[in-house]
C-alpha cells in the first residue's frame, strides 16, 4: 500500500555532497572580492536566502562580477567536489516507477540548482523544481511544499519531505506534511536528531528500504 502520493527532496546534503563545494565557492568569492577568509560556520549562518540575495548583501557594487565568478567556480569544481550519493538515483527511479510525483524544494537559486541536478544526472526525474528564486520568502517557509501540493492536488497527510537541515523540518511542519530527515551528510546532525522528525535515516540504504516497504 502506498502511504505517500507525493515526495519532495532537498538537494544539498540530501541528493548530493555539495556542502563542501558551497563552502569552497563562498570562500573563493569572499577572498577575491572582500579580501576576507570565512569559516564554514560563518557561511552556514548565511544560509536561508539564495546565493544571489547573499551575494548582493555582501558584495554591494561588485555583485554582478562576483555572481558570475561564483557560478563559474561552482560549475567548474562540481565534478571534482560533489557527486550524487550512491543509491540516490536508484531511489528516485524507484519512486518514479510507482508513478508518484517527485519535486525538489531547495533554498538554492535556479542557476546553481540546474547546474547540480544536471551534473549529477537527475534533472529529468523531477516533475517540479522549486528553488529559492521561485518563492517570496525562503526556507523554512512552506511555500515550495504548498506549490507542489496544490499543483498535483495532493493530500498533505500523504506527502513526504526529505531533507538534511532544520529548515526542512520546520518547512514540512508548517506545511502539514511528513518529514524524513537524512543525516548521512548533514551539517546539523545533532540538531536534527533533537527535532523529532517523523523519520530519520542514517544511510541511503535505510531510505531505500523504507521506500520499498511503504510504496508497494
Amino acid at each position: 500500500m502506498k502511504i505517500f502520493e507525493g515526495i519532495i527532496f532537498d538537494i544539498d546534503g540530501t541528493l548530493t555532497s555539495t556542502n563542501e563545494l558551497i563552502f569552497a565557492t563562498f570562500r573563493h568569492v569572499a577572498e577575491k572580492y572582500l579580501n576576507k577568509k570565512v569559516t564554514d560556520e560563518e557561511i552556514i549562518a548565511l544560509f536561508g536566502p539564495t546565493e544571489d540575495v547573499i551575494l548582493k548583501e555582501l558584495m554591494k557594487e561588485d555583485y554582478e562580477e562576483a555572481r558570475k565568478d561564483y557560478m563559474a567556480f561552482y560549475e567548474a569544481k562540481h565534478h571534482a567536489m560533489a557527486d550524487v550519493y550512491p543509491g540516490i538515483k536508484e531511489a528516485l527511479l524507484y519512486i518514479k516507477s510507482k508513478n508518484i510525483p517527485l519535486s525538489i524544494y531547495t533554498g538554492k537559486g535556479r542557476g546553481s540548482t540546474d547546474i547540480t541536478l544536471k551534473k549529477i544526472g537527475v534533472y529529468d526525474l523531477f516533475d517540479m523544481i522549486v528553488t529559492g528564486d521561485d518563492i517570496e520568502g525562503h526556507k523554512p517557509s512552506p511555500e515550495g511544499i504548498d506549490m507542489f501540493v496544490q499543483k498535483f492536488n495532493l493530500n498533505r497527510d500523504k506527502v513526504l519531505m526529505i531533507g538534511d537541515a532544520p529548515a526542512d523540518v520546520i518547512a514540512a511542519r508548517n506545511a502539514g506534511v511528513k518529514i524524513a530527515s537524512v543525516v548521512w551528510d548533514s551539517y546539523a546532525k545533532q540538531k536534527i536528531l533533537e527535532m523529532n522528525s517523523d523519520y530519520v535515516f542514517e544511510t541511503v540504504d535505510e531510505l531505500m528500504k523504507f521506500l520499498k516497504e511503504n510504496l508497494e
